[in-house]
């Protein structure tokens, strides 16, 4: 089915019968949120119940008539993932959906052919896992370790897709999408050849995908066994973080005492001095790679007019290279190419 044919169908303004009756496969939203949560929601996102699915069919709408031809799944619980990211500003969700896709119809090399079992490798080094156990907060804890990853074995481009894929399944989670997660990145062991392969050209790609392209909260980074050459890493990433981002990052050098203040020790593995036992991939890796089919779904190809490009589907009027880049950095942001 096109972008524009389930626009044609969905939208109300044509007086039409319901969504349900036009699309009778369409899943009907059920909210999975406890009691907590959903007060939770209501004081951080300004999420409403009662207003909840008024709220899904507004950006539904404003999808069909500004652009008819995205492609995307209109799916309530879908659509949820990305007014919860923006606190329901209306606005700020569309262009997050759009960027969303855009990311993903520009940048081959990561988006072709992306599927747990495309990544496997990468998956079975420990390059990306996630913790067994939420936080205090509820977050889940993606932990990335750099020196399992061999240049020659693979590109980096890999890792960014395993990655990806990673937020792609615990986004799936209402819990997730309204307490967000936590990223632990150890650098142990990490050279210089190998930061090489993360220079600004990859950094202003993943950093705009993860701040302006994907609808998840970042609560907060912390960075453990980061060596002298992180300063350098760093400096490459950090003009592309908005403020708010930056603030959140937290570098405990080889300080494990500094870490348990970010990350209690009960949830952490032996590894990191916490008292989880060993760090096991296993279970994560088994999770992922049986989830092959959720993803066919959700993650649709954009689908563009014959006549346009996406630069000139999201990026209208004079706008040029100069101001993508602005919107990167944490300026107001326009609906941007990821080139």
């Amino acid at each position: 089915m096109s972008g524009e044919s389930d626009c044609t169908r969905t939208s109300p303004s044509a007086g039409s019968p319901s969504d349900n009756e036009l699309l009778p496969d369409r899943p009907k939203y059920v909210c999975t949120l406890s009691p907590d949560l959903v007060t939770k929601a209501r004081e951080e996102l300004q999420e409403k119940p009662e207003w909840r699915l008024r709220d899904v069919q507004a950006l539904r709408d404003m999808v069909c008539k500004d652009y008819p031809s995205l492609g995307t799944c209109l799916d309530d619980a879908f659509l949820l993932r990305f007014l919860r990211a923006r606190k329901f500003d209306y606005d700020r969700a569309l262009q997050l959906l759009v960027n969303y896709h855009t990311c993903r119809r520009t940048w081959p090399e990561v988006f072709s052919n992306l599927k747990p079992s495309a990544i496997k490798p990468v998956l079975e080094s420990g390059f990306v896992t996630v913790l067994p156990h939420r936080d205090p907060q509820g977050r889940h804890v993606v932990c990335i370790r750099p020196d399992r990853w061999t240049p020659s074995n693979y590109p980096i481009t890999e890792n960014i897709r395993a990655i990806y894929l990673t937020l792609e399944k615990l986004i799936q989670s209402e819990e997730t999408q309204v307490n967000g997660i936590v990223i632990l990145a150890d650098y142990k062991g990490v050279s210089l050849s190998k930061a090489s392969h993360f220079g600004p050209f990859v950094a202003k790609k993943v950093i705009g995908i993860l701040q302006d392209g994907f609808p998840i909260r970042i609560k907060a980074v912390n960075i453990i066994n980061e060596p002298r050459i992180f300063k350098g890493i760093f400096a490459i990433i950090k003009p592309f973080l908005k403020e708010k981002i930056a603030n959140r990052f937290f570098l405990h050098g080889c300080d494990l005492n500094s870490l348990h203040q970010n990350i209690p020790p009960v949830i952490l593995p032996e590894e990191y001095g916490g008292t989880a036992g060993k760090l096991d991939i296993s279970a994560w890796n088994e999770l992922l790679l049986a989830s092959e089919e959720d993803f066919l779904h959700d993650l649709s190809e954009l689908v563009l007019p014959c006549d346009s490009s996406p630069h000139d589907l999201l990026v209208s009027g004079d706008a040029d290279e100069k101001q993508c880049d602005d919107s990167l950095r944490g300026m107001k942001p326009q609906l941007y190419y990821c080139y």
